[in-house]
């Protein structure tokens, strides 16, 4: 694939997320949102490293100001705050599942890496939620972690199923 080809493709890998990171549904500090889901299904679609640069881009669009985040915020102070973790983990979600998707085609290992790939998420947005708000581990687990497990759950079960189609019909196309 040329290189305006993977500048496009990240381009437009970026402006999705900048689309989606702002379709959350609150329900207290940290909001629901499909990014998770998003960046499963880009790993597959247009590659690990089209898609991690573009996480990289949305956070660095966010961290400017552009309105990219939750509640159609932007800032600094938004990546630094309580839910900075949060948004942070992204990339380790994207480098983590990536990793899973190159060393094997079978669902189950591609299933482990989201599991850990989200377990890491999860943890380092915990830890950097509990440094911020200076909430207590249990308290913290019940708004950040604990509300999350289902749909990530569900998340991760639609990407290893439908990543790989999205792979054949997106990917193989735009390499030609």
């Amino acid at each position: 694939m040329s290189s305006t080809r993977r500048i496009v493709i990240t381009a437009l890998m970026a402006a999705i997320f900048c689309i989606v990171g702002p379709l959350t549904i609150p329900i207290g500090p940290v909001p629901i949102s499909l990014f998770t889901l998003v960046i499963m299904v880009a790993l597959y679609a247009v590659g690990s490293v089209q898609t991690n640069i573009a996480i990289i881009i949305y956070l660095l669009l966010g961290m400017v100001g552009v309105p990219v985040f939750s509640g159609l915020e932007g800032g600094l102070q938004k990546l630094v705050g309580p839910t900075g973790g949060f948004l942070i983990g992204y990339i380790l979600l994207g480098i983590i599942g990536a990793i899973f998707i190159r060393i094997s085609n079978k669902w189950y290992i591609r299933t482990l890496g989201f599991v850990i790939g989200t377990v890491v998420l999860y943890t380092f947005g915990l830890i950097w939620f509990i440094f911020q708000s200076k909430m207590p581990l249990p308290s913290a687990m019940m708004v950040c972690v604990v509300p999350f497990i289902p749909g990530d759950v569900v998340k991760i079960v639609v990407a290893v199923k439908f990543g790989p189609l999205f792979h054949k019909h997106i990917y193989s196309r735009i390499r030609n």
